[in-house]
C-alpha cells in the first residue's frame, strides 16, 4: 500500500513506568502502521504490552508514572506524544476513539444511557436538546439495540453486557472517528454476543470506512476480523503479519505457542462408579412483586425442573448464555440458594437439612470462583488461605494441616515456599491454582467450578484445564463445571448439559452433543465458538 493510505505511523515506541527509584520498561522498539480502511490486531497474552501499546496513542496512561523515553505515534502529520493538552482533546473522542474492555466500569452507573451519549456529543460537536437527543437515538439504532426510543433512559445496570457493549460503541463512534481503539472489546460476553459484536464492528466499519485496531488475547476472534496480526510478547512485536499468513504459516516460536494454545484432548478416562449427585425438578423461582402490599405477582424462573444425575469421577458440564441459570443451579445445588426438588449427594437427601446439619457435608463439595481475586482474602497469607477449611472443620493438629498445605500446594504445581505470600503477588493463573488448592486441601467428593477459566489467557487455560484433568484421575474426583467456553468444556466433560432461560434443551454425553448437535440453541452456541469464517482480506 502507498504512504498516503497510511492513518497512522507508531515509530520504535517505548513505554516505561517509574516507582520510586525503580524504573521499569513494558513495551520497546514498538513500530506499525494502521491503514485507511483497514483493521490491526495487537494480540498476545496479558502483560505482553498490548494495552499499553494502544492506551499510548490517546496518551491515556497514568502519567507522570508513565512515560515515552523513545518513539513517535504520527498522525496526520502530527506527532500524538508531544501534542498540547488542548490539541490532543480535540483528537481525542473525536478524530480517534476507545472501547473499553469492562463496560460496567465504563460508563456512568448514575446517569441514563441518554445522558450520557449527549454529554459526548455536546463536548465534541456543541450538540444539545433534540438535536443530541435524535442523534443518540440514531447511534442506538446504528450499533443494534433493540427498541432504541425504550433505551434511551435506561441505566447501565438495566442493560445486558451485549447491549452494554453496544452502547459504549455508540458513544465512540458518536463523533465519526477516522479510528476506534477496541481494547479487548468481547472479554466479558458470551460466545453468540461476542460474535455479534464482531459482526457489528466489521459491519461499521465498511459503511463509515474507519480503521480498527483491535487488542486481544482471543486468536479465534482476531481470524474472524483483522487483516493484518501484530503478536507482541513482553513488551515487544515478535511477528508481523497478514492475517491469513499468520494463521496458515506462523513464524516465531511465540506466535505458533499462541496458536496451538486451544484447550485440547479428551476428559479424564476414569470408570464410571455410583451417582455422587442426583437431582430431580429442581426449581430456583424468584417472586417478581408489585403494589403497595407486595403482592406476588409472578416469577423470574432461573432454574425450572432440571434432572441429572452424575457418576462418581464423571465431569457434568454445564453451558448457556449469561442469564441461563447455570450459575443458580450450581449455588442451589451447593445449598447456597433456596431451591425446590430433590437433591441427594452421596444418597443423602439434602434438602430439607438445616445449615448447621448441611455444614459436614461441604467439607465433601468444594468450589471454585470465575475471579481468584475476588474469592481471594487480600489481608491473609496463601497458607491462611489454603487452610482455613482445615481449622473450620478441625482437620488434623497444626503440623498436620501445614503439612496438607504444603501437599495441596505442590499439587496444583506451586512451591509450597510461596504459602507465606499474598494473593496480590502472584498472576492470575497462579491465584486460580491457590483457589483449587483451597478446594482440594479438604479431599472433596465433589468440586463445583464456576467459569474457573474464563479470565485467564488461553496458554493459562490449557495448563489450568490440564491441572484439573491430572487431579480427576489421580483422586476420582467428580467435577460441575460451568461454563460459557465451549474449547474449555470440551477438553474437560463426560456430560454435558446445555441451558437456556432456566431449562434444559439439550443433555446427554459431551461426545455426542459436541459431534451431531440436535437443538437449534446448541448449534448456535457450538457455530459461534467453534466456526472461524475466511479471514477479511
Amino acid at each position: 500500500m502507498s504512504q498516503h493510505e497510511t492513518l497512522l505511523q507508531v515509530r520504535d515506541l517505548a513505554v516505561e513506568f517509574v516507582m520510586g527509584e525503580q524504573c521499569q520498561r513494558v513495551v520497546e522498539g514498538v513500530s506499525f502502521d494502521i491503514r485507511k480502511g483497514e483493521t490491526l490486531a495487537l494480540v498476545g497474552e496479558s502483560g505482553s504490552g498490548k494495552s499499553v501499546t494502544a492506551h499510548s496513542i490517546l496518551r491515556l496512561l497514568p502519567y507522570p508514572l508513565a512515560r515515552h523515553p523513545a518513539g513517535s505515534i504520527e498522525y496526520a502529520g502530527e506527532d500524538l506524544l508531544k501534542l498540547g493538552e488542548g490539541r490532543l482533546r480535540g483528537i481525542r473522542g473525536n478524530r480517534i476513539a476507545m472501547v473499553f474492555q469492562e463496560p460496567m466500569t465504563s460508563l456512568n452507573p448514575l446517569h441514563s444511557i441518554e445522558k450520557q451519549i449527549n454529554e459526548v456529543l455536546a463536548l465534541h460537536k456543541g450538540l444539545r436538546g433534540k438535536a443530541a437527543s435524535a442523534r443518540t437515538l440514531e447511534l442506538l439504532e446504528l450499533v443494534g439495540i433493540p427498541e432504541p426510543a425504550k433505551r434511551l433512559k435506561a441505566y447501565p445496570h438495566e442493560l445486558s453486557g451485549g447491549q452494554r457493549q453496544r452502547v459504549m460503541i455508540a458513544m465512540a463512534l458518536a463523533n465519526e472517528p477516522e479510528l476506534l481503539i477496541a481494547d479487548e472489546p468481547t472479554t466479558a460476553l458470551d460466545v453468540t454476543v461476542q460474535l455479534k459484536i464482531l459482526e457489528l464492528l466489521k459491519d461499521l466499519q465498511a459503511r463509515l470506512g474507519m480503521s480498527l485496531l483491535l487488542i486481544s488475547h482471543d486468536l479465534n476472534l482476531v481470524r474472524r476480523i483483522a487483516h493484518r496480526v501484530c503478536v507482541m510478547q513482553q513488551g515487544r512485536i515478535v511477528e508481523q503479519a497478514s492475517c491469513e499468513n499468520l494463521f496458515q504459516a506462523p513464524q516465531h516460536p511465540y506466535t505458533k505457542e499462541l496458536l496451538g494454545a486451544e484447550p485440547s484432548g479428551e476428559p479424564a478416562a476414569n470408570p464410571v462408579g455410583q451417582p455422587l449427585l442426583e437431582v430431580d425438578d429442581l426449581r430456583v423461582w424468584f417472586p417478581i412483586k408489585k403494589g403497595l402490599l407486595r403482592r406476588t405477582v409472578d416469577h423470574v424462573k432461573a432454574v425450572d425442573g432440571i434432572n441429572f444425575s452424575l457418576p462418581q469421577g464423571q465431569t457434568l458440564g454445564i453451558v448457556g448464555e449469561s442469564g441461563s441459570g447455570k450459575s443458580t443451579l450450581g449455588m442451589a445445588i451447593l445449598r447456597l440458594l433456596a431451591s425446590r426438588g430433590d437433591i441427594r449427594f452421596q444418597g443423602q437427601q439434602l434438602q430439607g437439612l438445616s445449615q448447621h446439619e448441611v455444614r459436614p457435608l461441604r467439607r465433601q463439595m468444594q468450589v471454585v470462583f470465575q475471579d481468584p481475586f475476588g474469592s481471594l482474602s487480600p489481608r491473609m497469607s496463601v497458607g491462611q488461605i489454603v487452610g482455613e477449611g482445615l481449622r473450620i472443620h478441625g482437620m488434623g493438629n497444626e503440623a498436620e494441616q501445614e503439612q496438607a498445605i504444603i501437599d495441596a500446594l505442590l499439587e496444583v504445581g506451586l512451591d509450597p515456599q510461596t504459602r507465606h505470600r499474598y494473593p496480590h503477588e502472584f498472576s492470575g493463573g497462579q491465584r486460580q491454582r491457590i483457589a483449587i488448592a483451597r478446594a482440594l486441601v479438604l479431599k472433596p467428593a465433589l468440586i463445583l467450578l464456576d467459569e474457573p477459566t474464563s479470565a485467564l489467557d488461553r496458554t493459562v487455560q490449557r495448563q489450568v484445564v490440564e491441572l484439573l484433568r491430572g487431579l480427576q484421575a489421580k483422586y476420582n474426583l467428580t467435577y460441575l463445571f460451568i461454563s460459557h467456553d465451549l474449547a474449555v468444556v470440551r477438553a474437560l466433560s463426560h456430560q454435558l448439559m446445555v441451558v437456556k432461560q432456566g431449562q434444559v434443551v439439550e443433555q446427554g454425553s459431551a461426545e455426542s452433543i459436541f459431534g451431531a448437535p440436535q437443538h437449534p440453541y446448541t448449534q448456535q452456541l457450538l457455530e459461534a465458538a467453534f466456526m472461524a469464517p475466511a479471514t477479511a482480506h
